[in-house]
């Protein structure tokens, strides 16, 4: 691999152990795929930010790279946490969770990380610009920058993203060159797509079928939501492996279908009615009407989501025997606050937990604690992690539905 004057001086501890140690993993990392050189980055999402997912291991790596004083290159948000900050005593996660969750975002802090932990980085403020190189971790917003913003990264890991924020560099390999964002699927959607739980339940049938590959969407809406893209990557990322995916006449690099594919597919498949109502039946693997617990915002909400659930509640009532979370970031609460939403939200019995989500929080400790067994959501990606994640089984329908649930008390779909 080539590297410059400045990459060698890293790999030689000029610039010190942590970027010596660094571009030792990003050079690893790049031998195995076949890198030629490195590319310059200056945007960073950092994956590994909640301690349920570094682990004790992880973060004392974490903390003694921060030891080190060296600053982050690159501008650098965190991914979701393991707690909310400000009421992990309400949401019953355990103090000690609670006490290295604090240990981990403090040392990123130190580093130069910005101290908000969502999976929506992109409603705060971290919009690459199309074709930036950037090193982004979390399926769901690699879906989102490289398919509707048209920024370009790999699926990074917590070691790798942290070895970019430190180098300014990765690899230059895989979606980073035009060649691999080709697509290689075409799929038909004839069902009608009539919300944003609809685009995810086309996101999971499809994510389960082509792995890794790249999808390419004809027949869909040509004004999507930035919600309903939202919900489409999260779940082709969660059934599968999908990191792009292009649908014709609506994302940046498929203006047509020849340019989205430049060839030809390599298999069509069919999206319709009976394969729509197929999934979401697959998704709802409770068998019963029972309901603990309601969850919206996976991924994190968007102001506008947060408005519809409360207009629902200006005149409802959470059922005494349910509790109900809306996920979201400190600076879309922040919105909330400010229009009254949230006021509505938790006046009715609701929570709107901030920084974390149940994938990436205990929660496999709180339910077994608090006794849970079921969990209601319109997310494709969260009743499909409920079960291994969460030792939830989930009921999957959309936002109205779920919410009509957390008054009622009972899942009717």
């Amino acid at each position: 691999m080539y590297l410059t004057t400045v990459e060698e001086h890293m790999l030689q501890g000029k610039f010190g152990s942590a970027v010596q140690k660094s571009m030792q993993i990003l050079v690893a990392l790049g031998e195995i795929y076949d890198a030629e050189k490195m590319i310059p980055v200056s945007n960073v999402h950092m994956p590994g930010s909640s301690v349920v997912v570094a682990g004790d291991a992880g973060l004392s790596f974490v903390e003694k790279t921060a030891e080190t004083n060296v600053p982050f290159k690159t501008y650098t948000t965190l991914n979701t946490a393991a707690i909310d900050f400000e009421r992990w005593k309400q949401l019953g996660i355990p103090e000690a969770v609670a006490s290295k969750q604090k240990r981990l975002t403090n040392a990123y802090l130190r580093m130069g990380a910005v101290d908000c932990h969502t999976c929506t980085p992109y409603l705060v403020g971290n919009i690459p610009r199309m074709g930036e190189h950037v090193a982004w971790g979390e399926s769901s917003a690699i879906a989102f920058l490289n398919s509707v913003i048209g920024a370009r990264t790999n699926r990074e890991g917590g070691p790798s993203a942290l070895a970019s924020a430190l180098t300014g560099r990765t690899p230059f390999y895989g979606l980073h060159k035009d060649e691999n964002r080709r697509g290689k699927k075409r799929i038909n959607v004839t069902a009608e797509l009539r919300d944003i739980t609809d685009y995810g339940t086309l996101g999971y049938f499809v994510g389960s079928i082509c792995g890794t590959e790249i999808p390419v969407f004809v027949g869909m809406p040509q004004n999507p939501t930035l919600d309903q893209l939202k919900m489409l990557g999260a779940a082709l990322a969660s059934s599968g492996g999908v990191a792009l995916y292009h649908i014709v006449g609506v994302t940046p690099e498929a203006k047509t279908e020849a340019n989205a594919f430049q060839g030809e597919p390599s298999e069509t498949l069919q999206f319709g009615p009976t394969e729509l109502d197929k999934t979401r039946d697959k998704l709802s693997k409770a068998t019963d009407d029972n309901v603990d617990i309601v969850c919206l915002g996976c991924p994190h909400a968007s102001i506008l989501e947060i408005r519809e659930i409360a207009e629902y509640f200006n005149a409802q009532k959470v059922h005494h025997d349910i509790k109900m979370w809306i996920c979201t970031s400190q600076p879309v609460k922040a919105m909330a606050d400010r229009l009254g939403y949230t006021r509505i939200i938790e006046k009715a019995g609701g929570v709107v937990a901030c920084d974390t989500c149940p994938v990436l929080a205990p929660t496999k400790e709180i339910v077994k604690i608090l006794g849970y067994k079921t969990i209601v959501t319109n997310s494709a990606k969260l009743a499909h992690y409920a079960t291994g994640q969460c030792n939830l089984l989930p009921h999957y329908g959309d936002a109205k539905t779920c919410l009509s649930t957390a008054v009622n008390g009972r899942w009717k779909r």
